[in-house]
């Protein structure tokens, strides 16, 4: 189509556009003059959902029911007409005939348009065609809808319109409402089995003086009272450990998350992480726990251990592999890592299968660099990496017999990481110095490193015991179990870009 021919139906699309607004406008004006504003009513009393009289159509015909919800298909035909309507619960039919409601209100249901809600009464029955409907006895007008939906079911196509108009979206797109409802369903699983395993819920703060637990960016705000920076929490992970500390033994904290990245179908600034932390644990018991909560979960909503991604079948039927770091490289690699001591080995090694490195970087960083960009891709199936290098897990033990390692695993599923655990770091000595190295790298322009945190460490000098730690991103879990492909599909409102 040649680039007039474009401008010329976008302009005609306007034009039919802005007709539709002035019309549906006149319509509501018409419906004031006559005192019937459906923005002044207040509530109407809803019997049924679609789905229970569908679902309970052989107890439920005959019955007189009232229901309200979306008109999103009319047929109008002479003196009696169908349509269907949209609830929480699905779509159900409704006739409408002249002879039941009168031609004052048949009329009215005529002029009713595409979006409009409305609430009903009439009797449950099955056409002639086999469709349970609902036969109306009395309607009423409750929302005038002066923005017209895309005009076929399933019309809103276009990714950026449905993330930036998720109210649309949910409407026209049955299977975007499906998977929220699905989300919903996975949360309350994991509450559910950490709650019968003796976890209590917490809430711990989303504005921090110090940002900490994480190697990320953060929001800063702040407080004009105090007169000081804030953070948004880049995880909740140091007020967790401080209730350890206080004497709970296990604690858990389903919330949101800030960081000031990039966006991604991976990545959202804003999102939902769960944090797990056990007393007297390991990074072993957040293996189990991390295993067994996510089978539990998928055989609880979904049904099965065996699902599909992106054309790829996914089997979570424990249990899962478990490798550690340099055993992985050394798989898909062929680089040895445990026979390489200096970091100049390291970084000869990693520039040899084609990882660019900087030039200072110690072993450590290049082992995790070469298994960032040469193995994560191929961990499909699920699998714990485990025993990373302790220049990228500041707060996690130093393994005994080999302190450029620490107890950290990170757990994969189709080549993206699920969830980071830790057996928690709790000598406040080492954090100390941990954390002023950290402080070095961010005097230098790291802007994720981690910040000095002087109130965790004395925290941590009153003492915590032995704990294990498990963080799982929310987001990318209903990712996996809903077949989704970009994070924004799971996320209601996710951040946009404003349109100029």
């Amino acid at each position: 189509m040649r680039m007039d021919d474009t401008r010329m139906e976008t302009q005609a699309e306007e034009r039919n556009l802005n007709e539709i607004l002035m019309v549906r406008r006149e319509k509501l004006e018409k419906l004031r003059q006559e005192g019937m504003d459906p923005f002044e009513i207040t509530r109407y009393d809803v019997s049924h959902r679609a789905r229970e009289i569908i679902d309970n159509f052989d107890t439920m015909e005959g019955q007189t029911v009232s229901i309200a919800g979306r008109i999103i298909t009319k047929r109008v035909m002479g003196k009696a007409s169908f349509a269907h309507i949209l609830d929480s619960s699905g779509q159900i039919q409704i006739f409408v005939r002249v002879n039941e409601v009168g031609d004052e209100q048949y009329q009215r249901f005529k002029s009713f348009d595409i979006g409009d809600i409305i609430g009903l009464t009439g009797i449950v029955f099955r056409t002639r065609m086999g469709e349970i409907s609902v036969k109306v006895q009395d309607m009423l007008l409750l929302a005038k809808s002066l923005y017209p939906l895309p005009e076929k079911w399933h019309g809103l196509k276009d990714p950026d319109l449905r993330y930036r108009h998720r109210y649309t979206d949910l409407i026209v797109n049955p299977d975007v409402r499906r998977t929220f409802e699905i989300r919903s369903k996975i949360i309350r699983s994991i509450r559910n089995y950490l709650d019968e395993r003796g976890y209590l819920e917490v809430e711990t703060p989303i504005l921090h003086t110090t940002a900490g637990g994480a190697a990320a960016r953060p929001f800063i705000t702040h407080h004009n009272t105090l007169g000081i920076d804030m953070y948004l929490r880049i995880a909740t992970e140091l007020h967790l450990k401080r209730l350890i500390i206080g004497g709970f033994d296990k604690v858990y904290e389903i919330g949101r998350i800030f960081r000031n990245e990039g966006m991604s179908v991976k990545h959202n600034p804003e999102f939902t992480s769960i944090e797990i932390y056990k007393a007297y644990g390991d990074y072993y018991d957040m293996m189990e726990l991390t295993e067994d909560m996510i089978v539990s979960v998928a055989k609880e909503v979904l049904g099965t251990t065996r699902i599909e991604y992106q054309g790829v079948e996914i089997d979570l039927t424990p249990p899962w592999r478990r490798m550690t770091m340099i055993e992985a490289v050394k798989e898909y690699t062929g680089l040895d890592f445990s026979s390489i001591s200096t970091g100049e080995e390291a970084r000869k090694a990693a520039q040899k299968v084609g990882v660019s490195i900087d030039k200072d970087a110690t072993w450590g960083r290049a082992l995790n660099e070469v298994f960032e960009e040469k193995v994560e891709e191929h961990l499909i199936q699920p699998i714990f990496i485990k025993d990373y290098p302790i220049e990228v897990s500041p707060l996690a033990k130093k393994i005994k017999d080999d302190p450029r390692l620490t107890y950290r695993f990170e757990v994969f599923i189709t080549g993206r990481e699920m969830g980071n655990a830790f057996s928690e770091l709790n000598d406040p000595v080492d954090q100390r110095e941990r954390f002023m190295e950290q402080a070095r790298q961010r005097a230098a322009g790291d802007e994720e490193a981690h910040m000095m945190d002087e109130d965790f460490i004395h925290a941590l000098e009153i003492g915590m015991p032995p704990t294990g730690g498990l963080g799982i991103g929310i987001d990318r879990l209903v990712m996996l179990l809903t077949d989704s492909y970009s994070i924004r599909d799971v996320i209601l409102f996710p951040t946009m870009r404003p349109r100029e």
